[in-house]
């Protein structure tokens, strides 16, 4: 029974993983990124405030928490 609900919660956490990337906009910004360089640094104050900081924050204990289900999972 343990294991069949750490499962569906493996599950659901894979899922909201995919969401949560999929949600993030692109970190290569190619030769637009070389000619509006100046304007990245202006922005750069608010980059911990932005969307894209908080679901990278979220990619992040999403990650972490799949990972120790995932080594449970694997020692039951």
């Amino acid at each position: 029974m343990l294991k069949t609900v750490l499962t569906i919660v493996q599950v659901i956490l894979c899922l909201i993983m995919v969401a949560v990337v999929m949600l993030q906009s692109g970190k290569s910004a190619g030769l637009s990124g070389a000619i509006a360089g100046g304007a990245d640094t202006f922005l750069a104050k608010n980059k911990a405030k932005s969307l894209d900081a908080k679901l990278a924050k979220g990619t992040k204990w999403v990650c972490a928490v799949w990972l120790v289900l995932t080594l449970v999972l694997s020692l039951i």
